[in-house]
């Protein structure tokens, strides 16, 4: 028993040091969220992750290879730093409207009756809660209804669990109040409009959230990338400051980062597919970005296997 006791931290040393030096698997159809940057002079690679801001809790599974390339990585980097306390905190300041504008200004009393009954219906949320909100923010609460679970949660906060774990420093690629921004360059009359067609269509919208959480647990960027360009926020003008500006500026600091140290970067999935996205930008700046093997093991770890096989 105790030469059993000896072996058991000696052969998981040497098996974690073994698991450390192995090139992490590529995808060869492509289909994945998780992609590694090489080359055009990096001494080590970044990797890039798509998320998915709101899916069933057990919808939510790393892959080995997923877990390899965050303890890999030297620092996190997400849209956001949402471990940072003050960004949540200073989050409802910055969704605030600006002039002193209210959901009622741009409504009809029967339109605005409308949202009201359904905030208080379905949602069991009252709308006096959110007068000063900026319109489409208020989309984001109506997610939890379009799914069929108990407990939804964000991949991004799984990550932040992971990161705990592995001790893993977050940063973000923007500011909160650089975010909360860009709902301010887009009229609010439009974001009003926006809010009360996705209450008037709920059961579509339903449907096209189903579809795009499949794309997504598929991990076809791609196609997943094509239903996004169909939404209403594919209207040029607007697609242009919600994405491609934002791809470009995320490159652009990745560009700069990743020859300091090891990134791991976790972004909605949408920003990493197509033309102007983040994996075509960065290999037109000269980098290799290739796939990954992100699938969920349904095997026992090695290192699960040898503790069975000592004990």
């Amino acid at each position: 028993m105790k030469k059993t006791l000896f072996l058991t931290p000696l052969m998981l040393f040497i098996t974690a040091c073994i698991a450390q030096q192995q090139p992490l698997e590529y995808n060869t159809d492509k289909n994945s969220l998780l992609w590694e940057v090489s080359g055009n002079g990096l001494e080590k690679s970044s990797y890039l992750f798509g998320t998915f801001h709101m899916l069933c809790k057990d919808d939510i599974n790393f892959s080995n290879t997923f877990n390899e390339a965050l303890k890999r990585s030297d620092v996190v980097y997400m849209e956001m730093d949402m471990d940072d306390p003050a960004t949540m905190l200073g989050g409802m300041m910055y969704m605030t409207m600006k002039d002193g504008k209210k959901l009622k200004d741009f409504y009809t009393e029967e339109e605005y009756k409308r949202l009201e009954d359904y905030f208080n219906k379905t949602l069991k949320m009252p709308l006096t809660m959110f007068q000063t909100m900026k319109p489409y923010f208020l989309v984001a609460f109506f997610y939890p209804s379009y799914m069929d679970c108990d407990a939804p949660s964000g991949v991004e906060q799984e990550i932040i669990t992971l990161c705990k774990e592995y001790n893993k420093e977050i940063k973000g690629l923007e500011t909160i109040q650089f975010q909360a921004s860009i709902f301010d360059s887009i009229p609010y009359e439009w974001q009003a409009k926006e809010l009360l067609n996705n209450i008037d269509s709920a059961d579509a919208m339903k449907a096209e959230f189903a579809s795009m959480v499949k794309l997504y647990k598929n991990q076809n960027l791609d196609s997943l990338a094509a239903y996004i360009n169909k939404s209403d926020f594919s209207e040029e003008q607007y697609g242009k400051v919600l994405l491609t500006d934002r791809n470009k500026n995320w490159a652009d600091q990745l560009n700069k980062l990743m020859r300091k140290e090891s990134l791991f970067v976790a972004v909605g999935a949408g920003h990493l597919p197509g033309k102007t996205g983040v994996i075509s930008l960065l290999k037109e700046m000269g980098y290799t970005v290739k796939p990954l093997e992100n699938k969920k093991s349904t095997q026992k770890s090695e290192v699960a296997i040898l503790q069975s096989t000592l004990n």
